[in-house]
């Protein structure tokens, strides 16, 4: 007798041979959460942990081939949108999330990688707002990400003190039905990730800061929570859950390059005198 399948989160996200995010932290973080990890590549990246040195946005029948016939195959419990590599992608995807209204549809918004390397240009944020937010679940802008997305239009120098209430209200605005923003980009000591919905504030979660520059932290936590969804979590259950799984991931991260810290998404399978931090260097580092 076969096994019950457990719950299955399909992204559509963008490769990352470093491990540290894309594609790669999408499956880590569904399998040690429970499900059964799904995967649509959007584009292809040379990056390390240091940064992104260039992306191959992949062509969109690919992107629709591949979404299909997994989708024809296999029950979703819950999408994901990570890096999508290009408008014709942007819109392949909202004709395939338009065909599945009731599953719920969790966008990581990106713009930039942790360096700064550009990733999505104008056109594609544009697509992105007409095409996708209209059909969100929730959208997981960090604060720097809010704002652009928020004030695309009139954007200047003083968009940096902007308030995040006024970002996310024009978020809403643009069809998504919840707006999570992340705060590890604010200057406080501790770090508040805030939920919006039914244009309002929901709630503001309040995280102890970890030093240190971390890689796929935003990924971690969007899939986390997609999967906790899938799992059947209602959305501020998920969210809960997420962000406690996506602390420990980043206080258990460690160093296996010479750039950025990596979430150890299965700290969990760990005892904890064996987690340790890896130094650029080489070195051992006790945690």
């Amino acid at each position: 007798m076969a096994n019950q399948a457990p719950p299955s989160v399909l992204t559509f996200a963008g490769t990352d041979p470093s491990g540290g995010a894309g594609l790669q932290a999408d499956i880590l973080t569904f399998a040690s959460i429970g499900c059964h990890p799904l995967s649509v590549v959007t584009a292809i990246t040379v990056q390390d942990t240091v940064g992104v040195d260039s992306v191959l946005a992949m062509d969109a029948d690919w992107v629709n081939d591949q979404a299909r016939a997994i989708l024809e195959d296999v029950q979703v419990s819950a999408f994901k949108l990570g890096l999508l590599g290009s408008v014709e992608n942007i819109a392949v995807i909202a004709e395939i999330m338009a065909d599945y209204p009731d599953i719920p549809l969790l966008i990581d918004p990106i713009l930039t990688s942790g360096r700064g390397d550009d990733l999505t240009n104008d056109d594609m944020m544009d697509a992105m707002i007409e095409l996708l937010f209209p059909q969100a679940t929730l959208i997981t802008p960090n604060s720097l990400e809010a704002r652009r997305f928020a004030f695309a239009d009139d954007m200047d120098d003083k968009i940096s003190l902007t308030s995040l209430d006024e970002a996310a209200a024009r978020l809403l605005e643009m069809g998504s039905e919840y707006v999570l923003i992340t705060g590890t980009h604010e200057r406080t000591l501790e770090v508040t990730n805030t939920l919006y919905g039914e244009n309002k504030l929901i709630k503001a979660y309040k995280w102890e800061r970890l030093v240190g520059s971390y890689h796929g932290s935003g990924c971690t936590l969007t899939s986390a929570i997609a999967a906790c969804m899938a799992h059947g979590l209602s959305l501020e259950e998920a969210i809960e859950e997420a962000q406690e799984f996506t602390w420990q991931t980043l206080k258990n991260g460690f160093r296996p390059g010479m750039g950025q810290y990596i979430p150890d998404r299965m700290f969990w399978a760990r005892d904890e005198e064996d987690v340790v931090v890896t130094g650029g260097d080489g070195s051992i580092k006790a945690h």
